[in-house]
């Protein structure tokens, strides 16, 4: 039977909670989530719970990432379900701050990342990725936890915190977990709830194209010859195309000409009112 997982809502009872695991000379993963948690997240926690002696859970539903004109009133929330799916994996901890605890009324500091947070999401959500670094750079000092993992599946996130670690000296290594899929290749995402009985159905052929795309590229295919194949499949399909790119798979800058190192296709667009973003490595050729 699982056990009951504890739940706190305050730094201070975080950093306790974290400093008496500290004394008895246990190491500490934290996942950040926004909740709502499916198969996805979940697998970051077992991923957290093999790399370290606890795991810390944090839900939050972070309101400097979201546009006036997106979700966040609409984000689903499921705190009751999210508790017994963490309770099933033995979670150490969950910590659920409230909007005041996390950014006081006094509160005027942002964490900007730039270069890797340029382009692709960064375009078209100006103020995502500041929002992003913020809360994460947040989350890491409040439990300086020896890992935290995030997904692939939102892979310049990745690349942002990353980035951040890095540049702050945070004392912590960041783990990328893989994607996780439905039987059908669609990413699992939270957001996969807005979709429509029929956008649920076209929804899968983000992850095929891209897929092609990259297998294309691989085989030789010119590289704007192939982007431009799958932009016109996506759009033929009814997606509102945001991007479909190919990019280094360290730096993020735009590969034109030839792939000579790690790369990914990495693809963002609306179906319906519904945001999918996804991406896949490129095949490396074998000599």
């Amino acid at each position: 039977m699982a056990k009951r997982v504890g739940t706190v809502r305050s730094v201070r009872a975080l950093r306790k909670r974290v400093a008496a695991w500290r004394a008895a000379g246990e190491t500490v993963a934290l996942v950040p989530t926004m909740g709502a948690l499916h198969e996805g997240h979940l697998s970051l926690v077992r991923l957290a719970k093999k790399r370290a002696d606890r795991a810390v859970v944090s839900i939050f539903v972070n309101p400097t990432q979201f546009a006036p004109s997106e979700d966040l009133g609409t984000y689903p929330r499921d705190e009751v379900g999210d508790r017994k799916k963490l309770a099933a994996l033995d979670t150490d901890l969950i910590f659920s701050p409230t909007e005041k605890e996390m950014y006081p009324p006094d509160f005027s500091t942002r964490v900007q990342v730039a270069d890797v947070s340029e382009g692709l999401c960064g375009a078209s959500r100006p103020q995502f990725f500041s929002g992003v670094a913020t809360v994460v750079a947040k989350l890491l000092i409040q439990c300086l936890p020896d890992i935290a993992v995030f997904g692939d599946k939102d892979y310049q996130q990745l690349l942002v915190v990353r980035r951040l670690a890095r540049d702050l000296d945070i004392p912590v290594k960041i783990v990328g977990g893989p994607v996780v899929r439905e039987p059908d290749g669609l990413a699992m995402s939270s957001r996969n709830a807005y979709l429509t009985p029929k956008e649920r159905r076209i929804a899968p052929l983000l992850h095929s194209t891209i897929e092609d795309v990259a297998a294309d590229i691989a085989a030789g295919r010119p590289i704007e010859d192939a982007l431009t194949a799958g932009r016109e499949r996506l759009i033929a399909a009814a997606f509102d195309l945001d991007y479909l790119e190919l990019r280094d798979a360290q730096s993020l800058k735009p590969i034109e000409d030839e792939v000579d190192g790690p790369a990914r296709v990495l693809v963002g667009a609306y179906l319906g009112r519904t945001r999918l973003i996804d991406n896949v490595a490129v095949p490396r050729k074998r000599p």
